[in-house]
Parts: structure tokens; sequence; C-alpha cells
């Protein structure tokens, strides 16, 4: 990959889209995470107003670390860039007490509540987007927006545009080192931070980014039964999870009423 070309078309890209859409820059949800840490770079580096909010709820200690660190770096190396944070722990928790149900009775609760924490993040995106004209840009990368599913429908799979969905999770560390993210941000696990506990994306996909990115490339050409052992298994975790993911990215079913019976 040309990693200079590619930062700087998207930067363009970016940049051509907002005076398009007419809107003053971007509002960017930064996590601690390699992906927002690239997209709020690319961001802020079209000279255009960039807000880059950080929403922790119940964060652990070392992402809301990382989050701080490289708002601060961002400020300091473009002026266009504004940081805030916005504690939405307090507003969770009373829609978590709200809505408390029974586990033995409803198993998928901590499912529910992991996406409930990425739904109010987006919510409150859109909020400070909305307030001050700019684009709500998302931080997806193409293995977890069109391979595997990893992003919360109408969670953080809501944007109004999505600069690196091209681009695999190999790809954007060559970003990240290209646009120098902090050394903290290129080092961590790859976690999306919506448990109370500690769980890593590789955790809870049963398989690490390279190890996807290479399913993807052979998916719909060979089959798992074509390999054995780790190949065949990561494979199988691929095909998996992608078919159960069609529903985050197909249209939503709309009922088409035979046209006789509007006579």
């Amino acid at each position: 990959m040309q990693t200079p070309a590619v930062a700087q078309h998207i930067t363009r890209w970016l940049h051509d889209y907002a005076a398009t859409a007419r809107a003053k820059g971007f509002v960017v949800g930064v996590s601690g995470g390699i992906d927002s840490a690239v997209v709020s770079i690319l961001a802020a580096q079209t000279g255009l107003p960039t807000l880059l909010l950080e929403m922790p709820i119940r964060q652990k200690a070392d992402q809301t670390g990382r989050a701080q660190a490289h708002i601060g770096d961002l400020q300091r190396r473009f002026p266009n860039a504004n940081g805030m944070r916005v504690d939405l722990t307090p507003a969770f928790d009373s829609f978590a007490a709200t809505v408390e149900v029974d586990e033995t009775e409803f198993p998928a609760k901590q499912l529910a509540l992991a996406n409930a924490r990425s739904r109010l993040r987006m919510t409150t995106l859109y909020y400070y987007g909305q307030i001050n004209g700019l684009l709500v840009t998302g931080t997806g990368n193409k293995i977890e927006d069109f391979g595997v599913g990893f992003f919360t429908k109408y969670g953080d799979g809501g944007v109004d545009i999505s600069p690196i969905a091209d681009l695999t999770k190999t790809q954007v560390y060559e970003l990240a080192k290209e646009l120098n993210v902090i050394e903290a941000i290129q080092t961590a696990v790859p976690t999306d931070g919506l448990w109370d506990t500690e769980r890593t994306d590789e955790e809870q996909m049963g398989a690490s980014y390279p190890e996807l990115e290479w399913a993807m490339d052979v998916y719909g050409k060979q089959q798992p039964e074509d390999f054995s052992g780790r190949q065949r298994e990561v494979l199988e975790i691929y095909t998996r999870l992608h078919q159960a993911m069609q529903h985050k990215i197909n249209p939503i079913p709309v009922c088409k009423i035979p046209e006789a019976l509007f006579r």
C-alpha cells in the first residue's frame, strides 16, 4: 500500500465531501483505539473544525488515558482540533437501572447492554454533530464493517461518512505509523470497550485480525473443508460471522403491497 498517498487521498475525500454536504467539519468519537485515532488525524488534516469526543461509559483507566493523550496530542498538532469529554456513565447507569431484568430469564441482557452503550454514544455524536454543523465520522475498518460485522447496528455503525472502511486492520496500523499516532495506541490490544470486564476483539471473535483478513480474501473462493487445522477453524469462524452480519449491511426489508390491494 502507498501509505502516504492513501492518507492524502482520504484527507482530500473528507474535505471534498464536507464541502459538498455544506458541513463545517467533523465529529469523531475517540476511544483510545487505533481506528478512531487514525480517523481523527485524517479529519484534522483537512484543516476543517474537528471535534474529538471522548465518551466514557464505565471505561477502564488505560482506555481513557490513551484517549485523553491522543486528544492532547492532536490539539497540539492541529489548531482546528478541539477535544471534549462527555461522561456518559450516569446516563447509562440510569438506563440500565430502568430496564433491569433477571439475567437468568434473559441471557442476552449483557450483550443488549453492551450494544446500548454504543447506541448511546451514537446519539451523543449526532447531538454534538448537529448543533455544531459537523459530520459524524465513522471509524470502522473493512474487516469489521464488511467482513465479520464487528459493530453495533445503529450504534457505531450509525455514521454520516466512513473514511477507512476500505482498509483492513493491518492497513490501518500502517496508516497509524505514517500519521504518527501515539505509541500507546499503536501497541494497545484492540478492544471495543463495551463491557465491564476486559474483552479483547480477538477473544470476542475467536480469531485475530490478520487471520480474519486471510479468511476474507479466500471466502467464496474456497471452503473450510479445503483446509485443515487453524486455517479451517478460522475460515469457519469467518463464514459464521459473515453470514450472521448480513442484516447489518443489507437494506431494511420493506413489505411490498400488491398493487391490486390499493384499488
